[in-house]
């Protein structure tokens, strides 16, 4: 694939434009959390989203230059949902790993939500699975240090077959997201509910939370929760919309 540009604009579209989508608690179905989804505008290859254009932009800086791109585009969003006042406890945004390594983070980020008066506990920072097999030490500093500032760091795409559960462990994140592979196998008395009440418990013990990923049932949630997992996303939840949609209940 060629390479990617990251300009401000392209043919008068933003070049990352964000979609989120809500994670609700199974027990009173409440609105919790928001996620973000980008889709990255280019002027050779069209539209990309994540799974096309994240792995190519991390062989080089070219993912930092998208990160900071992104980092604006959701401070803007969370000023505006501020407006609205529109209730989520924090909003999730996707960070690389060749970021989160860089010695001046937390500097940069610290320096960024002063200067745009953002509260830190508003933000929470997805990482990719790639984090137990190819994480330095410090990477874990990093995170604990932005963690110590109110930042909250995410774990997705968690428990499918290339996930040892040992790894997590190394690296001391607030919510860990269950693949959607696992839920997608989740039937009460198999094995795989046995699998998700280990990795709940697992997480837990290491202080983290579980956000089951791709619930589109609601046999699903409710065997979720028995495992006390609080948490889900997907189709089930709601989909990925622009954040100009995203309303209050009592405004829907």
């Amino acid at each position: 694939m060629e390479n990617i540009e990251t300009a401000t604009k392209v043919g008068g579209l933003r070049a990352v434009e964000m979609n989120f989508r809500g994670i609700r608690e199974f027990e009173f179905g409440e609105l919790q959390f928001l996620q973000s989804k980008t889709r990255l505008n280019t002027p050779d290859l069209g539209t990309l989203m994540p799974e096309t254009f994240r792995k190519v932009s991390e062989l080089s800086n070219q993912c930092v230059s998208l990160f900071e791109l992104e980092l604006r585009q959701l401070i803007d969003n969370i000023k505006m949902l501020k407006e609205r006042d529109f209730y989520y406890r924090w909003i999730s945004m996707y960070m690389p790993l060749r970021f989160l390594e860089s010695k001046d983070v937390q500097k940069y980020l610290m320096d960024k939500m002063d200067e745009e008066g953002i509260d830190t506990n508003k933000i929470c920072f997805e990482l990719t699975p790639d984090l137990l097999f190819e994480g330095k030490p410090i990477h874990g500093r990093n995170i604990e240090n932005l963690r110590n500032r109110g930042f909250h760091f995410m774990l997705t795409d968690f428990g499918g077959i290339n996930s040892p559960l040992i790894r997590l462990a190394y690296y001391p994140v607030d919510y860990v997201q269950l693949s959607e592979e696992m839920i997608g196998y989740l039937v009460d008395g198999s094995r795989s509910l046995e699998a998700v009440e280990s990795i709940v418990e697992f997480a837990s013990g290491m202080g983290a939370e579980t956000i089951a990923d791709g619930v589109t049932k609601a046999e699903q949630a409710e065997l979720l929760f028995k495992a006390q997992c609080k948490y889900g996303s997907g189709p089930l939840v709601g989909k990925y919309m622009a954040s100009r949609y995203l309303r209050n209940k009592k405004e829907s």
